[in-house]
C-alpha cells in the first residue's frame, strides 16, 4: 500500500495556492441589495467572487457549472455515491476599525490579514487544494466529488435553495464543510431570528427621533447612535462620561443646531453566535439613555434593549434560557435596531441560536409578552442539526485529523451555522485548530498562514479516505 506525505505535497504548492487565495480576496464580496438583479442576486460582489473560483477551476481542468450566478460547482472523478463539499465566497461587512485594507490582503508575522481569511476564502482554498493534489497524483478513487460554492451563505441561505431547486442534481449522498473548526463540527443549534416590532410614537418630556445599530443579524452591533431632545439633564454629558468609563466603552457627544442631541457609543463587533465575545453597542447606549423621561412606545424600546436586552447572551432575562445535554445552551444576539419616530414600524432583531427541546414558537410566545406591537420570525429558520459519531464520515474525519496532528479529536456543537447541515450526513470540519484566534466578522481578521497548510493536507488525506 503507498503512503503518501500530503504535507509534503501542500509544501510543494505553497506559492500557488497563496496566488489563488490571493485574487479571491481582493474581491470585495459582501452582499450589496442595492445593486442586485437579475444577473447579480446578491449584487455583483459576490458573483465576481464565484465566478473568479469556477475559473480557477476551469483552469485545473475540472468541468464547472455556474447556476444563475446564485452558486456554481466542479465535479471531480466517477462513481455510484457522492462527497459534497459546500464552501461559500460572500463575506460580511468589512465594517470598521481596520488597521489595512480589509480588500488587500496583507502578511505580517505569519498571518494573513483580509475580509474572508478565515470565513470563508482561506479554508476553502486549503480544501480546493487538497482535492487538486488527489487529483495532481493521479490516486484511484471510487465516488464522485462536487465541490460547490455559494454567494449567500451569511445572509440568508438564499444561494443554495435556489441552486438545489435550479441544479438538477440529487443531493450529494454525504459531505462536509470547511468553514468552521476541528476537530469537527458535527453538530450545530437550530437558528431563527424573531423581529420586535414598535410603534415610533415619544409621550414623555425626552423624545428619542432616531436610534440605530447593527448591520447584520449574526454580528455583534458594534457601535449604536442615538437622537435626542427634549428636557435633558445639565450634566448629561458628565452621565455619559462616568457610564462610558464604569462600562469600559467609548462614546461620541454632539449637540445640534436645534436643540436635538446625537450620541453614539462604540462596542466591540463579534459573531452572532458567540455574542458574549462582543460589547453589543446598541444595548450598552439604550442601557445609559432607558432612565430619561421618555414615555410610550420610545420609552419601551429602549428598555427593553437597555435592561431586557443588556448582557443577556442566553436569554436569561427574557425567560427563555433551554439548555440541552449534548448541544449546550441557548444564546441570544441582539443584532439589529431600527427606530426611527416618524416611522409606524420600528425593530429589534433577535437572533437566537436554539439546542433541541424548544423552537421559534416556544420563543416567539414568550417574546409576545415584552410590551411590543408584534413579533414575526424570519423565513429563514433552522432546526438543530446532529450526525452521531459512530456515523462512518464523522469516523473517518476524525481518524485523520488525529494522525496528522498527533492530538485527539472529539465531537463538537456550535451555534454558528456552516453549510454541513445542507446533508443529513453533513458536518463542519475545519480549518481553525484548538486554540485559535477567533476574528471571524470582526476587524482585522485574518487566517495563520501554517494553518491553512496544514488544513490543506488534513483535507487532502480526508477527502481521500472518503472516496478511495
Amino acid at each position: 500500500m503507498m503512503t503518501i506525505d500530503f504535507k509534503a505535497e501542500v509544501e510543494k504548492r505553497r506559492q500557488d495556492m497563496l496566488a489563488d487565495l490571493f485574487s479571491l480576496l481582493e474581491i470585495n464580496s459582501e452582499r450589496d441589495d442595492s445593486k442586485a438583479d437579475k444577473d447579480h442576486p446578491f449584487g455583483p460582489g459576490p458573483v465576481k467572487a464565484l465566478e473568479k473560483f469556477l475559473e480557477i477551476a476551469e483552469r485545473d481542468g475540472y468541468p464547472t457549472t455556474n447556476v444563475d450566478n446564485y452558486a456554481g460547482h466542479f465535479t471531480f472523478g466517477q462513481g455510484e455515491e457522492e462527497l459534497g463539499i459546500f464552501a461559500h465566497m460572500d463575506v460580511v461587512p468589512a465594517g470598521s476599525g481596520w488597521d489595512t485594507d480589509p480588500y488587500s490582503p496583507v502578511i505580517k508575522d505569519g498571518k494573513l490579514y483580509a475580509r474572508g481569511s478565515s470565513d470563508d476564502k482561506g479554508p476553502t482554498m486549503a480544501c480546493y487544494y487538497g482535492l487538486k493534489i488527489i487529483k495532481e497524483l493521479g490516486l484511484p478513487v471510487s465516488k464522485r466529488v462536487r465541490f460547490v460554492v455559494g454567494t449567500d451563505e451569511e445572509s440568508g441561505w438564499g444561494d443554495m435553495d435556489y441552486y438545489f431547486e435550479h441544479v438538477g442534481l440529487k443531493k450529494p449522498d454525504f459531505g462536509f464543510s470547511p468553514d468552521a473548526e476541528f476537530p469537527i463540527i458535527n453538530g450545530e443549534k437550530g437558528n431563527v431570528t424573531e423581529y420586535l416590532h414598535f410603534a415610533g410614537e415619544n409621550k414623555g418630556a425626552v423624545r428619542l427621533h432616531r436610534f440605530s445599530g447593527g448591520l447584520r443579524e449574526n454580528m455583534v452591533p458594534e457601535s449604536a447612535t442615538a437622537l435626542i431632545s427634549g428636557q435633558l439633564p445639565a450634566d448629561l454629558i458628565d452621565q455619559l462620561a462616568s457610564f462610558a468609563e464604569a462600562h469600559q466603552v467609548k462614546f461620541t457627544y454632539a449637540e445640534q443646531a436645534d436643540g436635538q442631541v446625537e450620541i453614539t457609543v462604540v462596542g466591540k463587533s463579534a459573531h452572532g453566535a458567540s455574542p458574549q465575545a462582543g460589547v453589543n453597542g446598541a444595548t450598552y447606549l439604550a442601557r445609559f439613555l432607558k432612565d430619561l423621561d421618555f414615555a410610550g412606545p420610545a420609552k419601551d424600546y429602549l428598555q427593553i434593549a437597555g435592561d431586557v436586552l443588556f448582557q443577556d447572551h442566553e436569554g436569561q432575562t427574557l425567560g427563555v434560557a433551554h439548555e440541552d445535554e449534548k448541544m449546550g445552551a441557548l444564546s441570544m444576539n441582539a443584532g439589529v435596531f431600527r427606530f426611527d419616530q416618524a416611522a409606524e414600524d420600528n425593530t429589534i432583531a433577535l437572533n437566537f441560536r436554539y439546542p433541541k427541546g424548544t423552537n421559534p414558537e416556544q420563543i416567539k410566545a414568550v417574546l409576545e409578552t415584552l410590551p411590543v406591537l408584534k413579533v414575526s420570525l424570519s423565513q429563514h429558520a433552522q432546526e438543530p442539526h446532529y450526525v452521531p459519531l459512530e456515523d462512518p464520515l464523522v469516523a473517518t474525519l476524525l481518524e485523520v485529523y488525529e494522525r496528522q496532528t498527533g492530538l485527539e479529536g472529539h465531537e463538537q456543537v456550535i451555534g454558528g451555522g456552516t453549510f454541513g447541515r445542507l446533508l443529513k450526513r453533513g458536518v463542519a470540519y475545519g480549518a481553525m485548530f484548538p486554540g485559535w484566534t477567533d476574528t471571524m466578522h470582526q476587524a482585522n481578521e485574518f487566517a495563520d498562514l501554517e494553518d491553512l497548510f496544514r488544513a490543506a493536507a488534513i483535507y487532502a488525506e480526508a477527502i481521500y479516505e472518503l472516496i478511495k
